[in-house]
């Protein structure tokens, strides 16, 4: 029974270490999300500016990249060039969702940085991002034809994130 006492504590810390190496492994990109595949939300959100605002109809009829910013968020920063880059792409339409901003700011973001999107909602209590699953921003989705959330990136959008995630996804879409 002693030596038992004495061999607990090894055997709980060999377990816990095991549990955290497994940990480790794993992508911290790769959240999942309940939504791949399935209709993307029910949503109506006010117009920011003087631009269209956003509803789930918009989503509808081409293939659709949504990505949600706010202008406090540096890694939308760091992303907002790579969405220069893909704005007016003929593949697909690029709308923006204003999580959790003041519209000023957001609207101050846009006027340095520049204006991507074709639309912009205002997401102001987050209620759009929580119906998305979003953990933070940035984070972008994308849209099928039917308004199916068919991928999710989670943190600002790279080339290389472009090139072999969503592109290869975009012609399979038909996008």
């Amino acid at each position: 029974m002693r030596r038992l006492l004495y061999i607990s504590p090894a055997l709980l810390f060999v377990l816990l270490a095991g549990y955290f190496a497994l940990g480790l492994q794993r992508d911290p990109q790769k959240l999942p999300s309940a939504l791949i595949d399935k209709p993307a939300p029910e949503f109506a959100l006010e117009a920011l500016g003087g631009r269209p605002g956003l509803a789930r109809a918009d989503l509808v009829g081409k293939v659709t990249l949504v990505n949600f910013f706010a202008s406090w968020c540096a890694p939308c920063r760091i992303e907002h060039s790579m969405l220069m880059r893909l704005a007016g792409g003929a593949r697909f339409d690029l709308v923006g969702v204003a999580y959790k901003d003041k519209p000023q700011d957001a609207e101050k973001l846009l006027g340095q940085l520049g204006d991507p999107y074709q639309r912009i909602g205002q997401d102001r209590d987050g209620r759009t991002g929580i119906d998305f699953g979003v953990y933070g921003v940035p984070e972008t989705y994308v849209v099928d034809k039917e308004g199916r959330i068919r991928f999710r990136q989670v943190g600002p959008l790279t080339a290389e994130d472009y090139e072999q995630k969503i592109l290869p996804l975009l012609h399979q879409l038909g996008g």
